[in-house]
């Protein structure tokens, strides 16, 4: 029996083009332009996942998002903008429980979604396959610290020993809220991390800037040569490949056009095995919740190289599929729950080093 996704959006261009695309693919899709129509027919048939428009009459997509989360979790897809308050809002959304956002410009909607039409399908599958919990009100956490009298941050390790390694993560379906838990968790002189985490353009940098003014370690959206340094962590950008490199005796990155890698761009493959190549030994590579095998033949070249490698366990994940691949190629070292990903990086990151710094 097909899937069912029920599409609520106010626009019939955007319920036509989406039912057309997802029918294509084996999806039995339905469609509402509201969200008390969408409510009508969830009684009638549940769904197994759900694409979501944020703004929308009678009722906004994310009161529909919280009602749905706090009585009878169904994985949502954000549909939303790409630009200005829409990305804000889509940001929101994910904290409040939607698995993932697909981009919706202004103009020329049909013809943009036919084009994202493989990425559609991709992310609603995984929605398809996602495991979705009722949901307390979102936190909001309190402005990050600047700095106040009797507030000290602890001094930043040295270049060399724990300050040469370098934390590698990449995640996908579900990784927003997953990497929210673990770069919290984090204190200011934790390690240097960079992150691949699929998302539409745009989306990064408010996601970066969010993740910033809760965690406290600096996030930002990696820019092309940004170092890499302990107590800063980088963000790929939507729509390009996020690579390490070493230059002397520190780490910098280069953010990169090309194709698609493992059907991904910013693909975690790419950032893996440039860490492999820059880091060995000096890396950990951690690969969290999402659909697919992207970051497994790239965590499997970090353990080759020596890294220290950890993968998610499929209780904590939304989706299993990125963890359970890299596990099946022997790629990963532990396995372990989200809450316990965090301790045992800093573990890593202040046992002594094995040796000294060197090129692999």
């Amino acid at each position: 029996m097909p899937a069912r996704v029920l599409v609520v959006d106010d626009s019939a261009v955007v319920r036509q083009a989406l039912a057309q695309i997802l029918g294509r693919a084996g999806l039995a899709v339905t469609t509402a332009n509201d969200p008390i129509i969408a409510m009508d027919k969830m009684c009638r048939e549940r769904p197994d996942a759900i694409v979501l428009d944020l703004e929308m009459p009678r009722m906004d997509g994310l009161t529909f998002l919280r009602k749905v989360m706090a009585e009878d979790p169904i994985p949502v897809v954000v549909c939303s903008g790409l630009a200005g308050p829409g990305s804000e809002i889509a940001l929101r959304a994910l904290e409040e429980g939607a698995v993932d956002i697909v981009e919706k410009p202004r103009l020329a909607v049909k013809d943009f979604l036919e084009g994202s039409a493989a990425r559609l399908v991709h992310v609603v599958r995984a929605a398809v396959l996602a495991r979705v919990h009722r949901r307390p009100a979102a936190r909001h956490p309190p402005p990050k610290l600047q700095g106040c009298s009797g507030f000290i941050l602890p001094a930043r390790p040295a270049a060399r020993g724990p300050g040469a390694r370098v934390v590698v993560v990449g995640a996908s379906t579900g990784g927003t809220e997953a990497l929210r838990q673990l770069l919290e968790a984090m204190p200011p002189d934790a390690p240097g991390i960079a992150i691949v985490q699929h998302m539409p353009p745009v989306f990064t940098a408010q996601f970066a800037a969010r993740l910033d003014r809760s965690c406290r370690i600096e996030v930002k959206e990696a820019a092309e040569g940004d170092r890499l340094h302990p107590g800063r962590a980088l963000v790929a950008p939507g729509d390009r490949h996020l690579a390490l490199r070493r230059a002397g005796e520190v780490y910098v990155v280069d953010v990169l056009t090309g194709p698609p890698v493992s059907l991904h761009r910013p693909s975690v493959n790419v950032l893996f095995r440039s860490a492999a190549q820059a880091a060995g030994g000096n890396a950990a590579g951690v690969i969290l919740t999402g659909m697919g095998d992207d970051g497994a033949d790239g965590l499997a070249e970090l353990r080759a190289a020596g890294a220290r490698t950890l993968a998610q366990d499929e209780a904590s994940c939304v989706v299993f599929g990125m963890p359970k691949e890299a596990i099946a190629r022997g790629a990963v070292e532990e396995v372990l729950p989200l809450s316990r990903i965090a301790p045992a990086l800093l573990d890593w990151w202040r046992s002594p080093p094995s040796g000294p710094w060197h090129r692999p």
